[in-house]
């Protein structure tokens, strides 16, 4: 090959390695395209009526007008020429050319990026309770609207109040309506539009979870009375950490009323029955002897029975053949409520089959019916 030759070929190679130079240049500053739902930043290039012109570097010019501008029109009667503002791409180009854009679509997704951000650090907020209902609090943040449950609620204002009841645990939180709580963010979900919040700090949550593997179920421990409520009492084991005996974990007879058998600052022992979900229940009346168990070697299914009637619900009524061990007489038998209790009054003894007996279960049913036929 001829020097002439060489050198000919070697200005193509070098014009052609220039050309892709050149092209992987200019590939590497054309910007991506935009896509809907993207966050941009632009400057207010125009306000018109009702339209507001976005200066949107390099793609084009943005426009809010519409809808959009209806649903922010108390921001963008503020700004001016010159503004930087955050909006979110509604359509990348609509018929007349420009970008549409949303600038409350785009707060509000600047807002849920903040609040995931503040659930990552825990960010504590003293925020104000708006209202409440039977299930928590509604509270606002940023103008999102969020919930409380009760169950998030600090010990000190969660609702003692009969289980169940939702009237009374109602009017318990709308007590602290208008008033400022310290929360945290425990989920943020955009796409859900949910954002609950939590008034237990992580410490307190980390601090109650290391108090709780302190027991285990089956220990017994001494606590101390610090609320006496229709379903049951609270009962103090540590600084922090209260556990709950249901009414039904009280005593293995009738308890008609927490109140006359507790009051605030008794001493008792009790036994932990579960640890879950950062509660812990304990049991008083599985301290004593199950009377069930003394029952079983005394009575059986078919047997006639004295038994006093001691409780009427709405399946029909609750009679005992012992201390602590009762079944139900069912209103079938008398068709009414009415003619139940006519039939049968507090108090007073009557004889009755036993149709059910499950010592084990603690569970009986008994018949004035079948106990009493022929009389």
């Amino acid at each position: 090959m001829s020097d002439a030759t060489t050198v000919a070929a070697e200005a193509k190679t070098a014009k052609a390695a220039g050309s892709a130079s050149v092209m992987s240049h200019l590939v590497a500053d054309t910007p991506a395209p935009l896509q809907d739902g993207q966050i941009i930043d632009g400057v207010v290039s125009a306000v018109g009526r009702a339209k507001v012109y976005v200066d949107i570097v390099p793609h084009g010019t943005g426009i809010i007008y519409g809808r959009e501008y209806m649903n922010a029109r108390d921001i963008l009667r503020k700004v001016s020429v010159g503004d930087a503002i955050n909006a979110k791409v509604v359509d990348t180009e609509n018929e007349d050319g420009y970008i549409e854009l949303s600038l409350k679509e785009a707060r509000q997704a600047l807002i849920w990026a903040d609040a995931e951000e503040a659930q990552k650090r825990s960010t504590v907020l003293s925020l104000e309770v708006k209202d409440a209902n039977k299930g928590g609090l509604i509270i606002e943040w940023q103008g999102i609207q969020g919930f409380l449950p009760a169950s998030q609620l600090s010990a000190e204002n969660y609702p003692r109040v009969s289980d169940g009841d939702k009237d009374k645990i109602l009017t318990a939180l709308n007590d602290l309506v208008g008033k400022h709580l310290s929360v945290v963010i425990i989920t943020a979900d955009q796409k859900e539009q949910k954002l609950i919040f939590s008034e237990k700090s992580l410490e307190e949550k980390e601090e109650k979870g290391e108090k709780l593997n302190k027991y285990d179920v089956g220990n017994v421990v001494k606590g101390e009375v610090t609320g006496a409520v229709d379903f049951g009492v609270f009962v103090k084991l540590e600084p922090g950490l209260e556990g709950l005996v249901h009414i039904s974990e009280i005593d293995w007879g009738l308890v008609e009323d927490t109140k006359t058998m507790f009051k605030v600052g008794d001493q008792v022992d009790v036994k932990v029955i579960e640890v879950k979900d950062d509660k812990i229940s304990l049991s008083i009346k599985q301290l004593k002897e199950n009377p069930w168990m003394e029952a079983g070697k005394k009575f059986k299914k078919d047997d006639i029975v004295d038994a006093v009637v001691i409780k009427y619900n709405k399946h029909g009524a609750l009679a005992s053949i012992e201390e602590g061990v009762a079944g139900l007489v069912h209103v079938s038998e008398f068709e009414t409520e009415e003619n139940l209790k006519n039939s049968l009054s507090l108090g007073s003894v009557y004889k009755f089959k036993i149709t059910l007996f499950e010592p084990t279960e603690q569970k009986m049913t008994l018949s004035y019916k079948e106990a009493n036929e022929g009389k």
